[in-house]
Order: structure tokens, then sequence, then C-alpha cells
């Protein structure tokens, strides 16, 4: 019974952390365009997530879960668990300073990080192809942005324009929610799909990713419970502090950023769904002159993504070694 509490509070807590650092994040792009309120945003996002995993699958769920070390043995689960903790410890910090960090990177480098100080095999080729697409995705991400926002400035204007570009966000933001839900987003499936077995069978091997309705509809409302804890403070840091927008830049970016991570999807590989966002807003802006990108907002956006990483596999292994000692 203790550890199958100890497993549901972490994974409530992992999904609620996602929601207050992506769900924030995509909410508050999907808000800087004009005449799309809050809850028509959190509406959209929350039925494409729960939907997600039956319409799309549970590929990249099984990477985090199966594709980075070898969780398959009595200790699985255990070692699971504190690649989790570590991965919630860095980015509930990161956070709480108001900088849209990437937990998927955090879970990446804490599940990586756990496995090798348990003594568990770790994935290195696969891990190292994850760490590379999920590099490529936000550089896509901006380039695409860019070209995007380039051409939305040679876009005709004429009297239905307002509408046309409205229905175009409407649409992008679906999307941009569907590879969020097919990407970046099973990373709480992953979760909460190991504290599901273990509350079943108790601690053991990590098991197959298998997804009940009950409890997708329980993570989607945690995760939108995040999100609304987090909205001012990260959604209009990227909205409003990080660069300038305009409707256009904001159909431009989400387009750019559901390219690039469904890209990633296509080989299985989870990718930040921020980063990619993030990268798309900065292209699409300094396809207007690089002085309309507030490069502050960008510099502490970039410095906790890059010490995401390091931070969680160190925590991780140190976790993974108390496990081993256990």
């Amino acid at each position: 019974m203790g550890w199958t509490l100890a497993f549901a509070a972490v994974a409530a807590l992992f999904v609620l952390i996602s929601g207050a650092n992506d769900g924030a994040t995509l909410i508050g792009l999907g808000m800087r365009f004009p005449h799309t309120p809050g809850w028509v945003a959190a509406v959209i996002l929350g039925a494409v997530l729960f939907a997600g995993p039956y319409a799309l699958g549970v590929a990249v769920a099984r990477t985090f879960t199966e594709g980075l070390a070898g969780l398959g043995t009595r200790d699985g689960a255990l070692v699971f668990l504190a690649g989790v903790v570590t991965a919630v410890a860095v980015v509930a910090v990161l956070t709480g300073r108001g900088l849209p960090t990437s937990l998927t990177l955090a879970l990446i480098g804490g599940v990586s990080g756990a496995g090798l100080g348990a003594g568990l095999p770790v994935s290195w080729g696969r891990l190292v192809t994850v760490l590379a697409i999920g590099l490529a995705a936000p550089l896509a991400g901006l380039v695409l942005g860019y070209a995007l926002g380039a051409a939305s400035r040679r876009a005709p204007s004429y009297r239905r324009m307002p509408r046309l570009v409205l229905g175009g966000h409407l649409l992008a933001y679906a999307a941009q929610c569907g590879a969020y839900a097919v990407n970046d987003g099973q990373k709480m499936i992953a979760v909460v799909s190991v504290a599901v077995d273990v509350s079943r069978d108790g601690l053991g091997r990590v098991g197959d990713v298998a997804v009940s309705p009950a409890w997708m509809a329980g993570l989607t409302a945690l995760f939108l419970a995040g999100a609304l804890t987090s909205l001012t403070r990260v959604g209009e840091r990227l909205g409003r502090g990080l660069v300038i927008t305009r409707p256009l830049h904001v159909v431009s970016a989400e387009t750019a950023a559901t390219a690039a991570v469904l890209g990633s999807s296509a080989l299985g590989s989870p990718v930040s769904m921020t980063q990619s966002v993030t990268a798309g807003v900065v292209g699409v802006v300094a396809s207007e002159g690089t002085r309309r990108v507030r490069w502050q907002g960008v510099l502490n956006v970039g410095t906790a993504w890059v010490v995401t990483l390091p931070s969680s596999m160190l925590l991780g292994c140190v976790a993974g070694l108390a496990v081993r000692l256990l």
C-alpha cells in the first residue's frame, strides 16, 4: 500500500507540473491570438490530449518505459520512480521561477541516470538518437518559423482576411495540441501507466503501456488544473516576455512547432513541445528583424534548458545508486 500511494502521489504531481510547464505554454500562446478565449484553448487542448493515445498510439510513451534503460527487472519500477522524482525536482525549481524548461528532457535524463546508477543497462545508442532528434526539433521549428514568418508578410490583405486567419489559427492550434498528444504529452501516460501497474501488481518490472479511459480522463483534468496554476506566469512570459507577437505570427509559430514535433513523432522520439513552440515563435518574429526578439528572455529560457539535462542525469544517477543499495 505504501508504494502504491507513493507512485500515485508522484504521478499526480508529475501531471500537474506537466500542465504548469507545457499546458500553460500551449494555452498561453493560443490566447495571444485575438478573439480566442482561454476556455476555448483549454477545451481544445483537453479534448485532443484525451483522444490522443486512442487515435494516435503510445509509441513515444514506450520510449520512456522501454527505450532508455533496461527497466524489465525486479527493480525496474523503483528505478523509474527515482528518475521521475528527479525530473520533477529539477523542473519544479525552474518552473517556480517562471522559466518554461523541458520536463521531457528532464525525464530522459532522470530515467537514464537512474538506470545507470542502479546498474541497469542503458540504451546509449537510443539515448543519443533521442537527444539528437530533441535538439533538431527546435532548430527545425526555428527555421520553419522564420520561413513562414517571411511568407506571411507576402500574404494579400483583403476584407475576409481576419476570418481566414482566425480559422487558420484554430486549425493550427488543434494540430499543435495533436502533436503534443502524440509526442511530448505521452511522458505523462508513461508515468501514470507505471503507477497503475504498481497499484495492481506491486513493485517489479515495468510492463507494457496500457491506457484506461478512466485514468486518462483524470490525467487530462489534472493537466488542465496544473496549466491554470501557471498560465499567467509561464504563458505570458512566452507570449509577451519572450517576443512580441501578431495574429499571423501566432499561426506561423503554431504551424512550425507542429511540423517539427510531428516529424519527431514519426521516428518515435520524444521532443519538447515547449522548446519547439519557443523556437517557432522566435523564428517567426526574427523574420521581421532580430531587434523584435527579446533576447534576454530567450537567454533565460536557453539557460534553463542547458541546465536541465546534466542536472537531471546526475541527480538521477545518485537516486539510482540509492535504489541499488537498498
